[in-house]
């Protein structure tokens, strides 16, 4: 940049050094930050499940918000409070009464959402509703889902499973990306993600589901763990390409600050919420079948 006389100007004094990685993120931090959420997750778990599943709740419920206050940027109006009250209800119903139950509870928050919104007239309804509904399929239907995984008897060793096998796809993507990234996977969505990171995402998917699912699933098999990381790395890439389309929509580089070095809940929940159906269906079909 250069002065008003054209003489160029001095350069901004130089802040505190920060340690990031050559992703872009100040790895010691978002390390810190995802085991104090790992250990949460673990010992909320394995104490009383219903420790969790108001833990999720709390989550989804922050996912909402940042979602609405992000259309909001873009004068969006989606009614904040029926739809945090549409997850709180779409989670005990699931947790509760089983696959009926969530449907229930979406069909009735669809309903209360559509009424609510009447309330600011007809201009941008249409608009407005449809991103309502969006939040409905992608936040609180997902989010039910994991609550259905919780139901069982075994459900803390299914959101293990689920969480582990996940996460790992970040992991193993950020370091094969970060170290030996070269080809682009989706430059115009995510100029980041490289084959070589999707290549380490799946490597490392495959592996920890090849491990937990034998020891965690009674009469589980080293198959459906590899089988059933084959499948999350996919979801889990197609949830974070999924979000950084949201964000390159409404021109925001994240949205939310609430974790520092991962951004908002939707920065951590994005691949979660896009692999939960997936894995559910899978572990069905492995308990049913074993």
């Amino acid at each position: 940049m250069e002065a008003a006389h054209g003489r160029e100007a001095p350069p901004p004094p130089a802040g505190p050094p920060t340690s990031t990685g050559r992703a872009g993120r100040n790895l010691p931090v978002a390390i810190g930050v995802g085991l104090a959420l790992g250990a949460l997750v673990l010992v909320s778990l394995y104490t009383v499940k219903e420790i969790f599943l108001g833990v999720m709740t709390v989550f989804l419920a922050l996912a909402v918000r940042e979602l609405t206050q992000a259309f909001g940027s873009r004068q969006i109006r989606v009614p904040q409070a029926p739809a945090v009250a549409g997850i709180v209800a779409a989670l005990l119903a699931a947790y509760l009464a089983g696959p009926l139950g969530l449907a229930a509870a979406l069909a009735l928050t669809v309903l209360v959402l559509l009424t609510w919104r009447m309330r600011a007239g007809a201009e941008g309804y249409v608009r407005d509703a449809t991103a309502a509904l969006f939040i409905v399929g992608y936040v609180m239907l997902m989010g039910g889902v994991v609550a259905l995984m919780l139901a069982p008897d075994d459900g803390a060793d299914r959101i293990t499973i689920f969480i582990a096998v996940t996460v790992s796809s970040d992991i193993g993507g950020y370091f094969a990306g970060a170290f030996l990234g070269r080809h682009k996977m989706a430059p115009t969505i995510s100029p980041k993600k490289t084959w070589e990171g999707f290549a380490g995402s799946a490597l490392t998917c495959m592996v920890v589901g090849a491990w937990l699912v034998p020891w965690r699933l009674d009469d589980g098999h080293l198959w459906q763990g590899a089988l059933l990381g084959a499948a999350v790395v996919c979801t889990a890439v197609v949830g974070d390409l999924v979000e950084s389309l949201i964000k390159r929509d409404l021109g925001l580089k994240d949205l939310g600050t609430l974790l520092p070095g991962h951004g908002g809940v939707m920065d951590r929940l994005d691949s979660l919420i896009m692999t939960a159906p997936v894995v559910w269906l899978l572990l069905e079909l492995f308990v049913r079948t074993s």
